[in-house]
């Protein structure tokens, strides 16, 4: 078979890639070559599962704005393919009064990301919320959840292949070479 583009790695990252350029570029032909036997097989597969809210990335960083904008993105596309999460929140909690100051300022970096929710409660609040969590103060963030990536990367395959492009399991990629540019008079340039 021939390609116009091979993304090497079914990992999440690789299949998220994959889908966003055939969408892009519909008329190019596009692969996946993965190695191992079915996609999202290793880190994509195991990992903590986490939806980060944002919080403690650098205010105006490229870090900050994608983190937000991507949990929005990861709720959105959850929601309409059916994948299950919950978004638990979080609390981060201070148990010692020194620790106040550096959470009031993690709370005010979380607002200048636009980290939607976000509240300081108290030590009775931080019980309700968590019976057995003990604190003088807490930063809530609603936003924070948890999915299982290996479904969202596996959602990301199905999109890929119904819009055209090919998964190749079993396929190591063990060389890599340099190939001609397209001719600028090709159909997608």
């Amino acid at each position: 078979s021939s390609f116009d583009v091979a993304v090497v790695g079914a990992g999440i990252v690789g299949l998220a890639a994959a889908r966003e350029l055939i969408q892009r570029h519909p008329s190019l032909a596009f692969a996946v070559l993965e190695k191992e036997q079915e996609p999202a097989h290793h880190q994509s597969g195991h990992n903590s599962g986490v939806i980060h809210s944002g919080i403690y990335y650098t205010p105006g960083s490229l870090k900050a704005k994608l983190c937000v904008q991507g949990a929005a993105l990861c709720y959105k596309y959850c929601d309409q393919k059916g994948i299950p999460y919950k978004q638990c929140g979080k609390l981060i909690v201070a148990v010692e009064h020194e620790e106040i100051p550096r959470l009031k300022a993690l709370y005010e970096r979380g607002l200048q990301n636009n980290v939607p929710g976000l509240k300081l409660i108290g030590a009775k609040e931080i019980q309700e919320k968590e019976p057995f969590c003990r604190g003088l103060m807490a930063l809530d963030s609603p936003y924070t959840g948890i999915v299982d990536y290996k479904q969202v990367a596996q959602s990301y395959a199905r999109d890929f292949q119904e819009a055209g492009g090919t998964i190749l399991t079993d396929f190591e990629v063990t060389n890599v070479e340099m190939a001609k540019e397209s001719s600028p008079e090709s159909e997608d340039g």
